[in-house]
């Protein structure tokens, strides 16, 4: 069973920077497309903001290109979102995924950004 914690959310001001980081409980990362999605207030459905594919690819929501970025640390088992440029619609429960089968997924517990204006 993996395990992903995600840390690094909290309130910042409009055009402010936060580096989300989400640790495996393994190796899971180097092998494995992982993503970053998120949930704003109100939305049932969680949207894809930023993938890292197992051989480094990377795509990003038209949303947030050239503002976030997305990087693995494999020695660390981590993986991080660099957001800058941060805007009141960014706020969100930031949430981690690794999909390591098309059956089989995970997903970290979330960790909440707040934009204010």
């Amino acid at each position: 069973q993996v395990q992903l914690v995600e840390s690094g959310g909290g309130l910042v001001q409009a055009g402010g920077s936060l580096r989300l980081s989400c640790a495996a409980s393994g190796r899971i990362f180097d092998r494995n497309d992982v993503a970053w999605y998120r949930q704003a207030p109100g939305k049932q459905r969680r949207e894809l903001v930023a993938a890292i594919s197992s051989g480094g690819s990377r795509n990003y929501a038209d949303s947030v290109k050239d503002r976030f970025s997305i990087s693995r640390e494999n020695a660390k088992n981590t993986v991080y979102l660099q957001m800058t440029s941060l805007k009141p619609e960014d706020t969100a429960v930031y949430y981690c995924n690794v999909r390591v089968a098309s059956y089989l997924q995970y997903w970290g517990q979330g960790t909440q950004v707040t934009v204010s204006s």
